[in-house]
C-alpha cells in the first residue's frame, strides 16, 4: 500500500496558498475534482438525458423525459452504498445530518410501543427525539471513550434503538462500536444507529465493520459537498418505519459531488486496483496508516510542551490506555485564553478552531479552563504542518 502525501496534496488547490489548514475536524479542504463535479452537476441537472436506444434483446429501456438530475442523485446513492457496504436502494440522502435525524425520529415512531426504550450516548445522541424511555451510556472521562461493557446492562428486550457516534469529533477517541453492537444484538432486536461522520476517511465505515443497522454520514467530513446520507442494512427495514418522513429534497448539483469525493478516497492508494468498493477499502487503510502516525506525532508533540493539556490523553486517568484515535485533538494551555492562542496561530498562517463546549468536553472540564483549541488533520497535512503548529504553541506555553 502506498500513500504519497505529495501526490495527494496535488488534488487540493487550496493547500498551495499561504494558509496551513489544521481544521479538518470542522471543515476539511475540498479536492478540486469535487468542486469541478459540483459545478458540472449544477449546469447539467436541469437538462433532459439523452435516450440511448439499444439494439439487443437485453438492452435497458430508459425512461423518456428523464433528467440528468436523476442520474446525479442515483450516482450519489451508489457512492454512499460503496462506502457503507449496502445497496443504493437502501441509501437515503438529505441536505444535512440534522435534517435526516429529525426525519428519522419521525420515521421510527411505528417501531416504538408502550414501554419501549432507547439507549443514547451521553456524548452524542445523534439528534434523535424519540417517544421512549431514554437510557444513557456514559463516557470514560479520562479517554473520552464510551465503554462497551455498560450496554449489556442498558439494553434489554424493550430496547428498540441504540444511537451513538463512532468517534469524538473534537477529542478524537474512537468508540468500540462493533463490540457495542454485539452487546446490543445479543440482548435485543434493537437497531443500532452509528453516526460514522467523524470516522469517514479515517477507517472503514461499512455496516459490517461497525456492526450497525443504520449508518449516518455527512459528506463534508471527507471533502464532499453539503449532502448527508442514511445507509440502512437492507430495504427490508423500510416497511417497519414511516418512509414518508424522508420526503426531503436534495440539490442534484450538490449530489453530483458525492461520487467525486468517494472516488478521491478510493484513489488515495495509487497502487489499488479493482472495483471502487475494493479500492475504497485500500485507499482508506493507506490514509489511516499515514494519518494514524501523523496524529500520534501531533498529540505527542503537544503533550511534550509545558503547561499544555490534551483532552482524553493527558492525565493519570488516560495514562497507559490503548484507545484508538483519529487524528483530531483538543488542547489548552494553562492560564492562556483560547482566543489568544487562536489569534497567535492565525498570525502565523495556521487555521485551527476554538473548541466548542460539547457534552464530552464539558464533562472533561473544559469549563474550568480559559478555552481550548481543536485541531484536525487531513490527508493533505504533513509533518511540517505539525511542526509549525508546535513552534507557535511553544511560544505561548
Amino acid at each position: 500500500m502506498a500513500f504519497d502525501v505529495a501526490r495527494v496534496r496535488g488534488a487540493y488547490t487550496s493547500v498551495s496558498g499561504t494558509w496551513t489548514y489544521l481544521n479538518a475536524q470542522e471543515q476539511p479542504q475540498i479536492p478540486e475534482r469535487v468542486s469541478s463535479a459540483v459545478s458540472r452537476g449544477f449546469r447539467s441537472a436541469p437538462l433532459a438525458a439523452e435516450i440511448e436506444r439499444g439494439g439487443g434483446s437485453h438492452a435497458l429501456l430508459q425512461r423518456a423525459g428523464r433528467f440528468i438530475a436523476d442520474d446525479h442523485l442515483y450516482s450519489a446513492r451508489m457512492a454512499i452504498a460503496d462506502m457503507t457496504g449496502t445497496s443504493p436502494e437502501a441509501v437515503l440522502l438529505g441536505p444535512s445530518r440534522d435534517v435526516l435525524f429529525a426525519r428519522l425520529s419521525r420515521a421510527l415512531r411505528p417501531l416504538l410501543r408502550r414501554g419501549s426504550s432507547a439507549v443514547f450516548s451521553r456524548t452524542d445522541s445523534c439528534g434523535l427525539d424519540l417517544d421512549a424511555e431514554i437510557r444513557w451510556a456514559e463516557p470514560d472521562l479520562g479517554t473520552g471513550e464510551v465503554p462497551a461493557w455498560q450496554f449489556a446492562k442498558l439494553v434489554d428486550g424493550s430496547t428498540r434503538v441504540v444511537a451513538l457516534s463512532a468517534a469524538s469529533r473534537q477529542v478524537g477517541t474512537i468508540n468500540p462500536v462493533l463490540e457495542i453492537a454485539e452487546h446490543v444484538h445479543d440482548s435485543s432486536r434493537a437497531w443500532v444507529l452509528v453516526d460514522a461522520t467523524p470516522l469517514a476517511g479515517h477507517r472503514p465505515i461499512t455496516l459490517e465493520a461497525l456492526g450497525a443497522d443504520i449508518i449516518s454520514v455527512d459528506c463534508v467530513a471527507f471533502g464532499g459537498p453539503q449532502v448527508a446520507a442514511l445507509a440502512f442494512r437492507d430495504t427490508m427495514m423500510f416497511p417497519r418505519i414511516d418512509m414518508e418522513a424522508f420526503d426531503t429534497p436534495v440539490a442534484a448539483g450538490l449530489a453530483a459531488g458525492v461520487p467525486a469525493a468517494v472516488d478521491h478516497l478510493a484513489d488515495l492508494d495509487e497502487d489499488a486496483r479493482g472495483t471502487r468498493r475494493y479500492r475504497l477499502a485500500q485507499g482508506v487503510e493507506s490514509a489511516a496508516n499515514y494519518l494514524g502516525w501523523l496524529g500520534t506525532y501531533l498529540v505527542d508533540s503537544i503533550e511534550s510542551l509545558p503547561n499544555t493539556h490534551v483532552f482524553g490523553v493527558t492525565g493519570e486517568a488516560a495514562a497507559g490506555s490503548d484507545v484508538d484515535r483519529i487524528p483530531h485533538a483538543t488542547f489548552c494551555i494553562n492560564g492562556v485564553p483560547a482566543d489568544m492562542i487562536q489569534q497567535r496561530l492565525i498570525n502565523n498562517g495556521l487555521v485551527t478552531t476554538v473548541a466548542e463546549p460539547d457534552p464530552l468536553l464539558t464533562a472533561m472540564g473544559i469549563g474550568d479552563t480559559k478555552g481550548a483549541i481543536s485541531v484536525g488533520l487531513g490527508p493533505y497535512n504533513t509533518v511540517a504542518d505539525v511542526d509549525q503548529l508546535i513552534r507557535v504553541v511553544a511560544s505561548l506555553a
